[in-house]
């Protein structure tokens, strides 16, 4: 009975820090989030008990193998989440998230909870320590498009954002000019902000900003 309710402190630990990891992913938004992320941690926990205890009747048997599966399978689930989209590839830090969730599962299992928790508060603390730092120096590029009035109304609006807007066409739409352009921002930019730059200008309705 003892050592169930080890296996059963051991699969609730790994499910709690796994967890934990994926809740800050959540709160960015990403695909992969809290639920993922337990089940990832709680399953690889409950994969290296069987890998330990499971074949124990057996004459020879090697421990380690179901683990190294894990990791491996896990690999599934980490393409899952990377995108190409937009001359950009999107979700490799949620993968590595996953990646590292499955590995604090198999510390768990393996009873290394110390182990698995400093692991868990090194990542948590690198992803809030990145995330911030990065939003400041990192740029991007949103494609932005609206209709003017006039020609001139659409060429104003458009260099009013100054060196940040490029590759700038304009075409006739109708009784209006349709204006498309990009718009390279640093992280700290919102949509609202462009949204609410743009409709400082008369004439203009916006159409998108992606």
């Amino acid at each position: 009975m003892d050592q169930t309710l080890e296996f059963v402190l051991r699969i609730f630990m790994a499910g709690l820090m796994g967890g934990a990891i994926g809740f800050e992913r959540g709160i960015r938004a990403k695909s992969a989030g809290i639920r993922t992320h337990f089940l990832v941690a709680l399953g690889s926990a409950l994969l290296m008990l069987v890998s330990q205890y499971a074949f124990e009747g057996v004459r020879q048997f090697d421990a380690a193998r179901v683990a190294a599966q894990v990791v491996t399978g896990v690999g599934f689930l980490g393409a899952g989440v990377i995108i190409f989209q937009k001359n950009a590839v999107r979700g490799l830090t949620t993968a590595a998230g996953i990646w590292v969730a499955s590995a604090i599962g198999l510390a768990c299992g393996a009873g290394l909870y110390w182990l698995s928790f400093f692991t868990s508060v090194i990542v948590i603390a690198c992803l809030e320590v990145m995330h911030m730092t990065l939003t400041r120096f990192e740029h991007k590029t949103v494609a932005v498009s609206f209709l003017a009035d006039t020609p001139d109304i659409a060429s104003d609006t458009v260099h009013s954002f100054g060196k940040h807007a490029s590759n700038f066409n304009l075409f006739r739409e109708g009784g209006k000019y349709k204006a498309v352009f990009e718009l390279t921002v640093d992280g700290t930019v919102t949509t609202d902000s462009i949204i609410t730059a743009l409709e400082q200008h008369e004439g203009v309705t916006i159409e998108s900003v992606e």
